[in-house]
């Protein structure tokens, strides 16, 4: 009896563990997230992003077309409980004023039409009133399969998001923060930003997604760095022209760097599609 009652134990140890690895490496479409604060100021959106890590909430600053900075967070299967959350939140005297975003809600979309010219590196952190919010309808959170989704114009759109964030200086999670982390929480903002949740460490974003070589990588693909594949230390978001924008450490400016630079070209380790 006791030896049947250590294997069930077993079997739900096993199983939660099983569990919790399948979901660490989960692609899934965004709910609905909370939205808030008009920061002139990028060193204010950093603080108060801070603060509301230090209470547990996972949340990202993002400059806007108009150049302010907006804070966001949350990931609720309806409007009706993002609105439940950020109403407690202002009865806490967490947060003020607020926006509920939708789900897929594309916060940058690629400018289209004749004479449009990709910005280069040393100004396309400058933000651009080409650029507009575009809203889509509404639409039902569903898990998003590797192989379901080949949707160019997102990984276009995932780019240039990637780029409007080159010059910030930006920490993921304050002071708080482990060493590395800031260039996965990098991209999983982006991510976040174009609609769709990617795991929170490098490794875990290797292990999802379809595998791309280096002569296949179109925008958006996600690019790792490290001593192998078990080993993963760093990944950036690839905008094409053979570059990709990340977070190089801690507090620095997210920028832009060749794949090929001789720094990273010895640690490529290989790249991954979302879209």
């Amino acid at each position: 009896m006791i030896f049947r009652i250590q294997l069930i134990l077993l079997f739900l140890c096993v199983s939660a563990l099983t569990a919790h690895a399948a979901k660490s490496t989960d692609i899934t479409r965004l709910g609905y997230a909370i939205q808030m604060g008009a920061f002139a100021d990028v060193k204010n959106a950093e603080r108060f992003t801070a603060k509301l890590q230090a209470k547990g909430i996972e949340a990202f600053y993002f400059r806007k077309d108009n150049g302010v900075y907006a804070v966001r967070f949350g990931d609720f299967p309806n409007k009706g409980k993002a609105r439940a959350a950020a109403n407690k939140l202002v009865a806490d005297q967490l947060i003020g004023s607020y926006y509920i975003a939708p789900p897929n809600e594309v916060v940058f979309r690629q400018p289209k039409g004749p004479g449009w010219q990709k910005p280069q590196p040393d100004e396309i952190h400058k933000p651009s009133p080409s650029l507009q919010p575009v809203v889509p309808k509404e639409t039902v959170q569903k898990p998003v399969h590797k192989s379901a989704s080949k949707n160019r114009d997102m990984g276009a759109i995932a780019a240039r998001t990637a780029e409007r964030f080159v010059g910030i200086p930006y920490r993921w999670g304050g002071n708080n923060v482990v060493e590395g982390m800031d260039c996965s929480g990098f991209v999983r903002a982006v991510y976040n930003l174009c609609g769709l949740s990617i795991p929170r460490t490098s490794s875990d974003q290797f292990k999802a997604g379809d595998l791309v070589t280096k002569d296949e990588l179109l925008d958006g693909d996600l690019v790792f760095f490290g001593s192998s594949a078990n080993s993963i230390s760093h990944v950036g978001i690839y905008v094409g022209g053979g570059k990709f924008v990340h977070a190089p450490r801690r507090g620095e400016e997210i920028r832009v760097t060749a794949v090929d630079e001789s720094y990273f070209e010895k640690r490529f380790v290989g790249a991954r599609r979302y879209f």
